[in-house]
């Protein structure tokens, strides 16, 4: 009896069941503290984009002492997500404290592509300020660039002092402090649904 070679047919190509569509994006974000390098790189990554590249405040890089040495500086980050877990940088801001109880924010920043959602900008200064109250945060400050005045008017800070940083006019702010219960838990920071699409 013997035994024939068998035939080997490629199988047949598989439907699709699960192919995106087009212009698909995230349907929700997380809002914390970077937790890892590759947050960490992705938001300066941003930053840089967005000060250097779109901006033009800064030369090749806007990392400072403040990003290298202060043991107080944190950066926040906007996450977009894949299948529930984090998957990339979509927005970031720093803080840190200069001396006890005063707090700063600054490069605040989002991608371009996703500014038209128009709450990561809002959710990433909630979480900045709510974090550095639960540190004893008494007095939280920012230079705001002018076009970004109005936003912040609306999430209830005062305007100061105005005055020219790098070549463009800024407003010296105050949070309200009362308007930002601390958050215990910045490295979980809370989750913020996708209202419509970015672009």
């Amino acid at each position: 009896m013997s035994i024939g070679t068998p035939t080997l047919q490629a199988p047949a190509a598989s439907p699709v069941f699960c192919e995106l569509p087009q212009g698909f994006s995230s349907p929700e974000f997380r809002i914390q503290w970077a937790s890892g390098a590759w947050m960490r790189q992705q938001a300066l990554a941003l930053r840089r984009q967005v000060f250097c590249l779109e901006q033009g405040l800064f030369g090749h890089d806007d990392f400072d002492a403040i990003d290298a040495g202060d043991p107080s500086c944190r950066l926040l980050v906007a996450l977009s997500s894949w299948g529930g877990q984090p998957d990339e940088v979509i927005g970031t801001v720093r803080i840190h404290e200069p001396e006890p109880g005063l707090w700063w924010g600054s490069r605040l920043a989002v991608r371009r592509d996703w500014r038209r959602h128009g709450q990561l900008g809002s959710a990433l200064i909630r979480l900045a300020v709510s974090s550095a109250h639960a540190l004893g945060c008494r007095e939280f400050l920012a230079h705001v660039q002018a076009q970004n005045v109005v936003l912040f008017r609306r999430l209830r800070w005062s305007v100061l002092d105005e005055k020219v940083i790098h070549d463009r006019m800024h407003a010296l702010m105050r949070a309200d402090l009362a308007s930002y219960p601390p958050c215990e838990t910045p490295y979980e920071g809370f989750v913020l649904a996708q209202k419509g699409p970015h672009g």
